[in-house]
């Protein structure tokens, strides 16, 4: 007759079957080519729910409209991009001689360290006396530890790609921008998106009329239709989904120190 430890003995009864979870994707790799010709290649986390594992039609025509005025807007200022994902428009101010750098993102560990990997791939190419940071922000908390890389108070250019999508977010994003930028006529936030879901474009753009009434003045600067949409699949009207607009975001006359 079987003892009593037997009859309890049931194996490794915590133990998830293998195959029970399916495996994490692997991260992949994207190469965005600069109008200079050199590649910044990045890294992308191989699924989030921030969708850090993609490299986005506004990222890349921000990086490329950063590459093209260069010596007027990037050379020589402090740069901060708000919800950077892989980092290139960043990567690529320090790449043009920004002073400073800060990219960030959501303080997901994962998202950050994806940041650092990327900042670090492109170290190579960014000239001495250009710097790069990677920090976690979630938008309108304190900016105290954004301030703290730069030598002077205020950022000279907000990077905002594919941002203001998040409807609930808009005064957040405000108050990040009243806090962060510098009050001088030549301070500028890029505000560059695309309109995955082109049925809510009227409620995006509910971010501009509140960025005014916040004392900003924003410029309409370009439309640029991609050859491709990012998201074959997705429903609504394919022209506006394959559509980057820009805009300019400056501090209004009486706001200014």
């Amino acid at each position: 007759m079987p003892d009593a430890e037997e009859f309890l003995d049931s194996g490794d009864l915590f133990k998830d079957p293998e195959g029970f979870y399916e495996p994490e994707p692997e991260p992949t790799f994207a190469d965005h080519r600069m109008l200079s010709g050199d590649i910044v290649r990045v890294r992308l986390v191989g699924s989030h729910p921030l969708y850090g594992n993609l490299l986005w039609n506004a990222g890349r025509t921000s990086a490329h409209y950063i590459e093209e005025r260069a010596h007027e807007l990037i050379t020589g200022k402090d740069v901060l991009e708000i919800g950077a994902a892989a980092g290139v428009p960043s990567i690529v101010s320090a790449i043009k001689g920004a002073r400073t750098t800060v990219m960030t993102d959501y303080p997901d560990p994962d998202l950050v360290e994806n940041m650092r990997v990327n900042a670090a791939s492109s170290a190579a190419l960014i000239p001495a006396g250009s710097s790069l940071h990677v920090d976690g922000y979630k938008w309108g908390n304190p900016v105290e530890p954004l301030l703290g890389y730069l030598p002077a108070h205020g950022f000279d250019v907000l990077i905002m790609a594919d941002v203001i999508y998040s409807h609930r977010e808009h005064p957040n994003l405000i108050k990040t921008m009243q806090q962060t930028m510098k009050r001088t006529r030549e301070a500028v936030a890029l505000v560059i998106f695309t309109p995955y879901e082109p049925w809510l474009l009227p409620r995006t753009e509910t971010f501009f009329p509140l960025a005014e009434k916040n004392g900003f003045q924003v410029t309409k600067i370009f439309e640029k239709l991609m050859d491709d949409v990012l998201f074959e699949n997705d429903p609504g009207d394919e022209r506006l989904r394959r559509t980057v607009f820009g805009y300019e975001i400056r501090w209004a006359e009486d706001q200014l120190n």
